[in-house]
This record gives C-alpha cells, sequence and structure tokens, in this order.
C-alpha cells in the first residue's frame, strides 16, 4: 500500500507590519503554496502583535524589540513542533541573529527539515564580518534558498551551498501600460536606507530637471536617511516632487501607473523587486548595476545600467529615452519578457522539488500524490 503524505509547512518571515521585499515574497509564496492540496501553510511572524494592552509596550524604543523577541522566541517553541518543514526567511547582520538564528536553534531542537531563505544584498559583507557566528548557522540548515546566482556565487567563496529560485512577481497584479510618448514623470520606490542611493536619485533629477523644468519625481519609501533626503531636496531646490511615505504595497500598481520612467541608484542589492514591478508595468528602468542585478538586468537589452555613485549618469541615461523612442521600445518589451522568468509558473516546481526532496517524497503524476520516495523504491 502507498504511503501518501502531506507536508505542513511553517513560513517565518515579517508580517506586513515591516513592510520590505521578504514580506512582499513570503505573502505570494504562501497564496499560491495554499493552493497546492499536499500541502498545509502555517505562518509565523517574526514581528508578532502582542495581545491587548501588552502591545502599548510595542510602541516604547528598546523595549519593544525586547517584548517583541520574547514573544517570537515562545511562539517558535510553541508552533515549530507541529510542522515537518520550517521555511524562514532571513535578511544579514543583527537581523540575522535576532529571527533567523532562534528559528533555526529550536527547530534542530525539535528534528525538523530547516530551509532557510536568505535575501539580503549585503550577504557578502555579513558572512565575511560574522563568518565565525553566521557561517556555522547557516551549515545547520538542511537547505539553503536564495533569490539569485549572484548570491549563489557569495555563498559559494564561503563554503555554503545552496540553489536559486527567483523571486516571485504576480503579472496579473499589475497592469502593463505602452508610454508613447514618454512623459517626464519619474518613479523612485526603495526604502530610505544609504545603500539604496535615494540621495543620487534625487541628485540626478536636479539634472535632469534642469533639461526638461515640467519633469517630476515620485520618491515612495520610508527609512531611517527621511530627513536627510527631505533636506537635500529642499538645498537642491527641487520642484514638483512629491514625498509619499511608506505605501501599501496593495497600491504597488497605482504607483507604477502614476510614472513613466523608473530610476534606481543603490550601491548594494540582490534582486530588486521594484525593478521588476516596473518591468511588468512597462516603465522603463535607469539602474546601477550594483550586486545581483546585473544578473536580472542586461544593460541596453532590459534597462539602462550605470555605474554605482554616478547621478550624473544616471541623469544622461534617463533623459536619453526621451530622444530615442526605438531604445525606450526595446528596453519594455524585453522587460515584460524577462518577468516570466518570475511568475509562479516557472517557479511552482522548483519550490516543490526543494520541499518534497527535503522530505524524501515524490509526486506521481497521476493524481498529484506525494509518495515516500524509500517506500516507492522497495515496491520494485
Amino acid at each position: 500500500m502507498r504511503d501518501v503524505k502531506k507536508i505542513k509547512l511553517l513560513v517565518i518571515a515579517p508580517s506586513f507590519d515591516i513592510l520590505g521585499g521578504q514580506t512582499v515574497q513570503a505573502d505570494r509564496l504562501m497564496s499560491r503554496l495554499r493552493e497546492e492540496p499536499n500541502i498545509e501553510v502555517g505562518f509565523l511572524p517574526i514581528n508578532p502583535r502582542l495581545p491587548g494592552p501588552l502591545r502599548s509596550l510595542q510602541k516604547i524604543k528598546y523595549l519593544r524589540t525586547l517584548v517583541t523577541s520574547l514573544a517570537y522566541y515562545l511562539s517558535l517553541l510553541v508552533t515549530i513542533r507541529n510542522y515537518d518543514i520550517i521555511h524562514i526567511f532571513s535578511a544579514s547582520y543583527v537581523s540575522f541573529v535576532l529571527s533567523p538564528t532562534p528559528a533555526i536553534l529550536i527547530g534542530k531542537l525539535f528534528r525538523k527539515k530547516l530551509l532557510l531563505n536568505y535575501h539580503s544584498g549585503e550577504a557578502e559583507d555579513h558572512l565575511q564580518r560574522w563568518r565565525r557566528s553566521a557561517v556555522p548557522t547557516i551549515q545547520m540548515v538542511d537547505e539553503v534558498v536564495v533569490p539569485s546566482n549572484y548570491l549563489v556565487h557569495v555563498f559559494s567563496t564561503f563554503g555554503l551551498k545552496c540553489k536559486p529560485i527567483f523571486n516571485l512577481i504576480e503579472r496579473d497584479s499589475f497592469q502593463f501600460r505602452e508610454r508613447n510618448p514618454l512623459r517626464p514623470l519619474f518613479l523612485s520606490n526603495r526604502n530610505f536606507e544609504v545603500h539604496y542611493g535615494i540621495d543620487k536619485v534625487l541628485k540626478a533629477f536636479s539634472i535632469i530637471q534642469k533639461r526638461i523644468p515640467e519633469a517630476s519625481l515620485l520618491v515612495v519609501g520610508d527609512g531611517s536617511q527621511r530627513n536627510a533626503l527631505r533636506q537635500l531636496a529642499k538645498d537642491l531646490d527641487l520642484r514638483h516632487l512629491e514625498f509619499m511615505g511608506r505605501v501599501e504595497h496593495e497600491r504597488a500598481n497605482e504607483i507604477y501607473a502614476s510614472a513613466d520612467v523608473f530610476l534606481n541608484a543603490s550601491s548594494i542589492d540582490n534582486q530588486p523587486l521594484s525593478i521588476l514591478e516596473a518591468f511588468a508595468c512597462g516603465l522603463p528602468v535607469v539602474t546601477t548595476g550594483a550586486g545581483g542585478i546585473p544578473y536580472m538586468v542586461e544593460a541596453d537589452k532590459n534597462a539602462l545600467v550605470v555605474p554605482v555613485g554616478d547621478e550624473e549618469a544616471l541623469a544622461a541615461s534617463a533623459l536619453s529615452l526621451f530622444r530615442d523612442r526605438d531604445l525606450v521600445d526595446r528596453l519594455v518589451s524585453n522587460g515584460l519578457s524577462e518577468c516570466r522568468n518570475y511568475e509562479w509558473k516557472t517557479l511552482r516546481s522548483q519550490w516543490l522539488s526543494v520541499y518534497y526532496g527535503m522530505l524524501g517524497l515524490l509526486e506521481t503524476e497521476s493524481d498529484g500524490e506525494l509518495i515516500d520516495s524509500e517506500s516507492c523504491a522497495n515496491t520494485g
């Protein structure tokens, strides 16, 4: 008799209280996996909300880290025992210590299969600086999955093996629009952290505005550089500039629809969702070639690529779009084609193969049941 299995999968990731790429990816992946009849998906946020009056403690600086971490650790102890595979989303540095590391240790305590899904473009610096702790911790898990071949290369330099499975983009959530004529309506959609180079975008826009006075820039995001960026905008005397702050991801299509050109000036990066979303919506993209971006972008084919830190090149490339319609059409067409590599119909088999393989399962072609591979082999 066949040994039919059903996978119980626990995803550990930030909730939408922390808006960012990991949050979006975890939500998209869980939504798709819940459509699979042989997978039961649970979710444990790394930033749980405390119940009732205790929630007020999470509004107090420093104290919120302590109480949220304690609630998270208790949740791990209670929840992990009920699942077969623990899928842990991971960033770098202190975040790696506070979130993935406890999940890995408690998962090992309960002898669960562990999958580390590492997303940070700062991986090389993180692993170099924290080699003695981060590398041995990562070696404890059963599988490491990263969203780019760039991170595969980085991890290999530290003797770590991992599998690339690209980020998931739901193209149905984004409306493609041909932008003809191309209007000087620019968009930046990255968090306000130093390595995302929003200051370079503002400086490039200052150059653009001297050539096209009516040009406008929509800046979406928030972060530690908020005040410094607003002051820079004043110092540059920028006009037609709007800081929108944090925008919920449900409004992403609306944001992209309001712009005609996407600008990215990051100095450290992996596989930015914002570029993929710009592709899906039909925006020509002008970006630096930081980190893993060259693994998803081909210069002059699906985006214009400029050196990191060069706002003059960023501005010049953006301005060139308004002189060359053929260039715009080529970038937009190839950008849309690139999105196929990040759709669920492409990624589904890759994720299922990893999960089934971790538990030694096979999926039968006839009825989609999960069969124990050892049991199947023994039947001859």
